[in-house]
Formats: C-alpha cells, structure tokens, sequence
C-alpha cells in the first residue's frame, strides 16, 4: 500500500497522520520545523520530513516517493506553501486534497478592526496606548518592531521553537515579553494573560477555529479591550476532515478510524525534571490541550486549555463533562494527567484509569484511555549509586506505615524506600535506633533529577536530625541479613509467658498450617493467651494482618511485650471478650480459637455473620469443650472438615537416662463455614 504525503502546519493535519496511523495506513509528514515535528504523536507507520521545501523540491520529493495522494493541511494564511505543492503535482497523477480548517464566526463588535495588511495594523497600533498583546506569530515580526512607537509595548506570543525564540531575539524582544506557548487557547487562558500583563490591544489574524480565533475575540469582550484583526476571515476552500477521511478510505481501500471523542493519557513523568520525561511522555504533554496533576508536577508547562490541579477520578471526570459540554474540549482533543514516578508503581493512576474506564463506558465520556510509564525514582536511584533493584525489597513509606520494617531491614539485604517528605526519613531513623541499628546506613537520594540533588550517606541520628523539605528516595544495605524464614516454627522458650497459658509449640504449628493461609489474610486469634499464635502468624508474611483478642490483663501485657520482641507492626492487641471485641473489626478471612472463655456458641454465631465463607481453627484440651465443638458445629454447614488428636512426648534428662514425657492430648477442628442459608437459634 502506498503511504499518504500530509504537509502539516495545523492541528488537523496532525490528528489526521494520527488518524491515519491507528487505521494502518502509513504516511510522511511534512513540517517545517523541530516544533511541528516534536508534537507529533510517535508511530511505526509515521515517517517524518522536516524543513522547507520549495515548488521544486517539493516535486521531487514527490517522484522520489511512492504516495497514494497529497494532503495540504497547512495553515490557510500560508498561501505560498499551498501553491508551491499545487504546482508541484499539477503534472502528476497523484491526487491533491486540501484539508480545510473549521471556520470560526466572524466577529462583527465595534471594537474590532481589519487591516488588510502588518503593515497598515502597526501603523493603526501607533496611535493606541499601553500594552499590546501580538498573537500573529513570529514571521511578521519585523514590521511590527520596525515601528519605535510600539515596540517597547509588544507582548509576543510564539510557539515554543526554536526558530520563532531566534526571530524574537533577533528583533530585540525583552525576554520577559516573549511568551513561547503552544495554542491554541481557551478564552479564559486568554483573558488571564491579557490581565496579567495589561493588555491594552489584542493583535490577531482571523484564522480559523482551531486557530483560536474565536477565543480570542471573546476573552478581549471580556476584558473591554479592542481587537485588530489583520486580513478578513479567510475562506479555506477545501474539504472538511471528515471528507478527507472518505477519499483516502477509497484510495486506500481501508477504513480511517477517525478520533470521535477524546484522548485520555495517563503518564508518569520521573522525579519531575523534564530531562527525565520519556519521548512519549514528553510528545504527550507538548501536544496535549489540557493538563491535570499534583501542583508539582505541572510546574513549566502550559498547554492551550490551561492546567489543573487535579488527579482523582471525583476532580477530573465531571471538569472533563463540563468543557465537553461548553464545547471547549472538542471531538480529538487531547488530556494529559501527569502521575509522579511511574504510572505502574505505587501511583495513583491505577484507581483513576479503572475509574475513566467504567465512565466510558456507563457514564456517557467518549474517551480512549491509555497509560504511559515513567521513570521511578527507585530506578533513578540505583543507577545513581550503581546498585540493582531486582534483587532488592522495595517498600513505600510514602503516606503509610510499612508493617514491620525493622524486621525487614534485618532480613534483606537491600531494600529500597519510596518516601514523601523529610518527616518519613525522620520516622525512618526514629525506627531504625528503636530496633537497635544505631550503625546502620541510610543512602539517601533527596530531589533526584533536581538541580539540588544530593546523594547522601545518613545514620540514624542524622535522619532524625534531618530537616530540608524536599521529596527523598532512601537505599539500606545489610551485608549481613539474617534472611527471610521460609517455616514457621519458634520455640516455647523464645516467648515470655509467665503463668499464662501457651499453646504449646508443636501444637501451634500443626494448627497455624492448618488454617490454610494466604499472603493477604486477615486473622482473628481470639483467646492470645501469650500471643504466641499470633507472633508466629504474623511473621510469615508482612501482608497478613492479625488481630489478637483477649481480656486479662497480664495476658495482654504479654501479647503486646513478645509483639514488641518480635518486632512485629503487624499484629493489633485488641484487649477485650469475644465475641464483644470483634464487633468494629475488619472482615476476617481465618480465626483461631484458643480460648473461649464459655462463649464458643456465640464466637461462632459471631464469625459466621462476618463472614460465612471463612477459615475456622478451633482448639480443644477438655472433654466437656470437645462435646460442645461437636454439638455447635452441627448448627452450621460447613466444608472441609478436618479433625485431629495431636499427642507429643518431649525427651527429659533424668540423671544418666533420657526418659519420654507426655504432654497433654489436643483436639484440633479446622473447617470452612458454608454457603448455604442458615436460621440462627
């Protein structure tokens, strides 16, 4: 198939490579400058050319290539450029198209003048006082600076190329009155810069409405300031985008997707620092026409709609219903939400695309929506210091507490720590002199990609002391990590018991493999006793969370002490009876029962409520207990059943001899509760 020729120079010529490409069909895009060529959109199917062409050259450029046709997409004001490519294949085969732009309304207010000339409209601009605000380009430049009387008045608004910055330079424009933005503009943009900078008089050409002419004229009423429009609203003979459309599918012979509602892209933009943005994400944010983000992030950039400072689903749906209803946002346009770091690694992007993605398809936004990713800055921070990542543990501190990290900095030897402000690495050494690591190093990267960047080694102490604001990305290294345990198993003596009863070590570990764990359960161990249960759970997996319940006092002490030992941010003490102290907790998924304290009937009845899908491991030393398990258990359906005698004899030294001694018998009963319906009693 031979590729499409589209001389770009307009939004619409961009959207229609787009276009284009989406639909599988290849084309060259002509742009006259680094600008035209850095906001469009990446693609295998999209080749390039860049710079000036004149009659000739463009001729043959055209015989050089295979092209099924040529669109002219260039601005209606650029007539030199339409008739260079009209003459260049006017002896050849190939189809020439004009892509026209829509057409604005005609302003016809007593405050607006026509010029049919710069040159006329400079010397009208002499006899106007204060400030002028120029939106013509930078081309015509020179005759408006030629005139000493306005000079020293304009306010130039350009794209941000770098041709159009040389030819402000080149005429002496103070930095501060140049403006390099991309459009086009909403009228409130318009009318914030016109009072910003109090502008007296807007300068404009009547381009069409993707020009933002229309804007224009109305942030200008707003502000009651007159307007000099340079030419008549020029007539773009042509076809419409649409038609466009239809003649190339039939040249093709394929159809061209058109863009019929919005393009939604979420990206992660690194640290923050432009020179960390992907490509994509860079072309993204040049071509997008409204941003959204954290403030941070959309510092230095200002697209033609403007920016807000938004990034959850409840801020930005419902602004992005309004401008399509204003018409503002229109068929094509493009929105950008910015997410720090990468967009699929502890960021808030997740939520928001599942969020846009149900919107578009219930709550009536015509969208795509897609996902780019950044540059996290645990990727930025190892190649900083020249570590790896893949064999690290990487924990975010970033707005919560990480369960149990003193004990991970003892196990792992490398863990990486995404972190908010200078108060999470003052947590961070807090945390680390309470477990005893008063001779650790911290490695931390504080504004990384920043111009105040500063890699630092840090102890405990000089995290605590810490207090420059700023966003820090902390690195530990243990060369002597103990590693993580891949069994369950403590000893009895390895806990502090007092006089308070134990479930005694073999026993536990027959019972915890028995409630069949998962890494995000959420477990009640209801009679703690020392907690030991509790401990041994909890330190399987940092992800399961443990609530352990029980009502005497020195029991609770207790808990809370080997909770302590074990260092274990996992497990929440709940000192209260069951079934009492269950109420106001999480779901559960597994519960041990210990001890019941008489109530076992009601415990049940309390779980099964909660939840009747849940894993139960009751344990039971009494015949009188083990008659009231049976009986119970028949109120209840259930699955899975399982009941066990467990009988252990340790060795004891006695003298020369080593004599066997028994422990007490214990009855385990693990289950599931059914699904079926159940009349409570």
């Amino acid at each position: 198939m031979k590729e499409i020729l589209i001389f770009a120079g307009t939004t619409e010529g961009r959207k229609l490579s787009e276009c284009l490409s989406a639909s599988g069909i290849a084309n060259t895009v002509c742009v006259a400058t680094e600008y035209g060529e850095i906001v469009l959109k990446d693609h295998p199917l999209t080749r390039i050319h860049r710079g000036r062409m004149n009659q000739e050259e463009i001729r043959e450029y055209i015989a050089a290539n295979q092209f099924a046709a040529v669109v002219d997409a260039t601005h209606p004001y650029a007539v030199a450029v339409t008739e260079n490519i009209k003459a260049a294949v006017k002896d050849s085969d190939i189809p020439y198209l004009r892509l026209k732009r829509e057409t604005a309304v005609s302003g016809d207010d007593e405050t607006i003048s026509y010029f049919d000339s710069s040159e006329a409209c400079a010397r009208a601009l002499a006899l106007v006082e204060g400030n002028i605000l120029l939106t013509t380009g930078s081309k015509e430049l020179a005759v408006y600076c030629s005139c000493k009387e306005i000079k020293s008045r304009l306010y130039v608004r350009v794209l941000p190329g770098i041709e159009s910055l040389m030819r402000c330079m080149d005429q002496g424009i103070a930095g501060k009155h140049i403006l390099a933005l991309q459009g086009p503009f909403s009228a409130e943009m318009n009318e914030a810069m016109i009072r910003q900078y109090q502008i007296k008089c807007l300068v404009t050409k009547a381009s069409g409405g993707n020009g933002g002419y229309r804007e224009k004229l109305e942030a200008a009423g707003k502000a009651g300031i007159p307007v000099f429009v340079v030419g008549q609203e020029k007539q773009d003979n042509g076809y419409s985008f649409g038609e466009v459309c239809k003649k190339l599918e039939i040249l093709c012979g394929r159809n061209v997707i058109q863009n019929t509602g919005l393009e939604i892209i979420l990206a992660g933009v690194g640290m923050g620092n432009k020179n960390s943005l992907t490509r994509e994400v860079y072309q993204a944010i040049n071509s997008a026409d409204i941003l959204f983000g954290a403030q941070r992030t959309l510092t230095g950039y200002q697209p033609g709609l403007g920016k807000q400072p938004f990034y959850k689903a409840e801020q930005i749906i419902p602004y992005l219903k309004e401008m399509r209803e204003k018409d503002l946002l229109r068929d094509g346009g493009k929105a950008v939400v910015l997410f720090s770091g990468d967009s699929g690694f502890y960021s808030g992007c997740q939520s928001l695309y599942h969020a846009l993605q149900e919107e578009t398809v219930k709550g009536g936004l015509e969208a795509s929506v897609r996902i780019l990713p950044g540059i996290s800055s645990i990727a930025y921070l190892a190649s900083c210091i020249g570590e790896s990542y893949q064999d690290a543990a990487i924990c975010s501190m970033h707005g919560k507490t990480v369960p149990n990290l003193a004990r991970r900095v003892k196990r792992e030897k490398k863990i990486f720590l995404l972190m908010s402000g200078v108060k999470d690495i003052n947590r961070l050494g807090k945390l680390l002199l309470e477990a005893g690591f008063n001779d650790c190093k911290v490695t931390a990267g504080y504004q990384l990609s920043y111009p105040e960047q500063q890699i630092m080694t840090l102890t405990p102490d000089e995290c605590c002391e810490r207090t420059e604001e700023g966003l820090y990305t902390c690195f530990i290294k243990n060369p002597h990590a103990e590693g993580r345990e891949l069994t369950h198993g403590k000893a009895d003596t390895e806990f502090m018991r007092a006089n308070v009863p134990m479930t005694k070590e073999e026993v536990r570990e027959v019972s915890i493999c028995k409630l069949k764990l998962r890494d995000d359960a959420v477990v009640y161990d209801i009679g703690s006793g020392t907690g030991s249960i509790a401990i041994e759970i909890a330190g399987l997996s940092d992800h399961i969370q443990v609530y352990a319940v029980e009502y005497k006092k020195e029991a609770v002490d207790l808990v809370r002490q080997n909770q302590e030992k074990f260092q274990l941010e996992n497990i929440e003490v709940i000192s209260a009876k069951a079934p009492e102290g269950l109420e106001g907790l999480p779901v559960p998924t597994h519960a041990f029962i210990g001890g019941s304290g008489g109530k076992l009937k009601e415990i049940l009845s309390a779980l099964y409520r909660k939840n009747p899908c849940m894993r139960v491991v009751i344990n039971a030393v009494s015949m009188e207990t083990i008659c009231e398990m049976k009986e119970i258990l028949s109120l209840y359906p259930v699955e899975k059943e399982e009941v066990i005698q467990v009988q252990v004899s340790r060795v004891r030294h006695i003298s020369d001899y080593h004599l066997m001694q028994a422990e007490n018998p214990v009855w385990i009963c693990a289950f599931n509760f059914g699904k079926a319906d159940m009349d409570e009693n």
